[in-house]
Order: C-alpha cells, then structure tokens, then sequence
C-alpha cells in the first residue's frame, strides 16, 4: 500500500468529518429538571432539523432527579448545521451540558 501525496493547500475530505452526511446523529443535552426543558431542546432540534421527531427523544433522570438528560437523534446534513446546533443548545439558559 503506498501513501498518494497530496497537493500543498489541498485537503482531503476523509479528515474533515468521520461522519457521512445526511446522517442520523444523537445528542446528548443536560440540564435542570424543570418544566420547559424537554421543549425547549425539541424546539431547539426542530429548528435545524424539520422533521425532527419528538418521539424518539430519550430521557433520563439523574439519580437525585434533580436533572434531565435528554437524548435527540436529528438528521445531520453538514458539519456546519452540527456546530451551530451545539453552539444554540449550549447558549440556551436551561442546559447545562452538550455531548
């Protein structure tokens, strides 16, 4: 097997994400076990991802109860879309945690 050299500048796509989109993709959101959270995640979700699903959402307390930890598959189309979902759940006032 012999290593194809690149172009100097040239960058090969394989390296830039290990997932192929579209995808399924999971994320996990963790936050204060209040009233609004699981919906405000899901409208969160449905904002990058239209046909999102709230049925499929997985929740799980934390042993207290005192937090939720909220598990969305949405369908990925780019690295981008990804990243600015993270960046929007990660600023919203009720979650704590993105994974």
């Amino acid at each position: 097997m012999t290593d194809t050299p690149t172009t100097p500048g040239s960058t090969d796509p394989r390296k830039d994400s290990l997932i192929e989109y579209p995808s399924r993709f999971p994320i996990k959101v963790m936050g204060a076990n209040v009233d609004g959270f699981v919906g405000a995640v899901t409208h969160i979700a449905r904002q990058f991802d239209p046909e999102f699903d709230a049925g499929t959402i997985e929740l799980r307390d934390s042993k207290a109860g005192n937090y939720l930890g909220v598990t969305i598959t949405v369908t990925a189309t780019s690295r981008e879309q990804l990243d600015e979902l993270y960046r929007t759940l990660s600023s919203h006032p009720m979650v704590k945690v993105v994974l």
